[in-house]
């Protein structure tokens, strides 16, 4: 099969690179120095994690999310523009500044349903800084969960109040019947009729103490810290004693493989380059001089096709 001619082989361009080896170290050296003042000249920047549970208050009516606001709602709140320019006004910082732009540049939530978490990931520059970020953000949320909170934690709260004072009335009412009933039966000849009543009486009043007793038990296991509770962090603010950005090795690394490429096409332009203007002189009327130099330009290596 004949060797097609405007095919590149690695015999050819290594030759191409013994004889272009300036134009090709001179790209790689400018653009591995321009990868390495850049990842030396880049703003360090830290990262700070937290996870954030959302408040929930348990005594709901049958159906309904415990929770203070669905699960997904929470989510879009945090990323809306009016949530984190908020945040940025606790801070004191101007959502115009460099701060603020990284903040809402670098504000990201990953939400797990399942576990009944957020996770929440802002970077500063500086690991106080970020810190500081993620604080901010959850003490945001925390105040607008404890204001949705607090209606329907009084209204929890006054129902289970209403619901001791009536077992209250209830055990002494039963108490008052127990008291009747015990000298009716101490008697000699009791009142069979007045008996029976009062303890048809007693028997329904005993059902209603267990009925409030059940009620006040589990309200009261409901608004306990493991039911009910307020938005709060599942664990401490994360920040990792190392900066996330930049990251020096793979700037370097995509450098010196950018530079290796830009490098190999300038020496493959400029051996064509060389080649186009070699043969116009070639092509244009000369002296035998000029046909000499040339013939010089080619390069020893390159002959003349023979003449048929």
């Amino acid at each position: 099969m004949p060797m097609e001619h405007d095919e590149i082989y690695l015999i050819d361009l290594w030759r191409i690179l013994r004889r272009e080896w300036r134009w090709f170290v001179a790209v790689l050296a400018v653009v591995l120095g321009a990868a390495i003042f850049f990842a030396q000249a880049a703003h360090p920047r830290w990262e700070a994690v937290a996870w954030i549970r959302p408040g929930q208050l348990a005594p709901v009516p049958t159906g309904l999310d415990p929770r203070v606001e669905p699960f997904q709602r929470v989510v879009e709140r945090m990323q809306t523009v009016e949530f984190q320019q908020g945040v940025l006004h606790d801070l004191g910082i101007s959502p115009r500044s460099r701060e603020g732009h990284l903040y809402r540049g670098s504000f990201d939530l990953d939400p797990s349903p399942y576990a009944g978490l957020i996770k929440l990931t802002v970077r500063g520059y500086s690991p106080q800084q970020a810190q500081r970020f993620v604080q901010a953000t959850f003490d945001h949320l925390h105040r607008l969960h404890a204001g949705l909170m607090a209606e329907p934690l009084d209204l929890a709260e006054a129902r289970l109040h209403r619901a001791q004072a009536q077992l209250g009335d209830a055990t002494a009412e039963r108490d008052r019947l127990r008291q009747a009933i015990a000298p009716a039966q101490g008697g000699a000849v009791p009142n069979r009729q007045d008996l029976l009543l009062a303890s048809m009486v007693l028997s329904n009043s005993n059902q209603e103490v267990r009925e409030l007793q059940q009620t006040v038990g589990e309200l009261k296991a409901l608004l306990t810290a493991s039911y009910s509770y307020e938005t709060t962090l599942a664990w401490p603010v994360y920040v990792p004693d190392h900066a996330v950005y930049p990251n020096r090795l793979l700037i370097w690394g995509a450098g010196l493989v950018l530079g290796f490429g830009l490098g190999l096409v300038a020496a493959v332009a400029r051996n064509a380059y060389r080649r186009a203007a070699a043969g116009a002189w070639t092509a244009a009327p000369a002296t035998p001089v000029l046909r000499a130099d040339v013939r010089d330009e080619r390069g020893s290596g390159e002959h003349a096709p023979a003449p048929r």
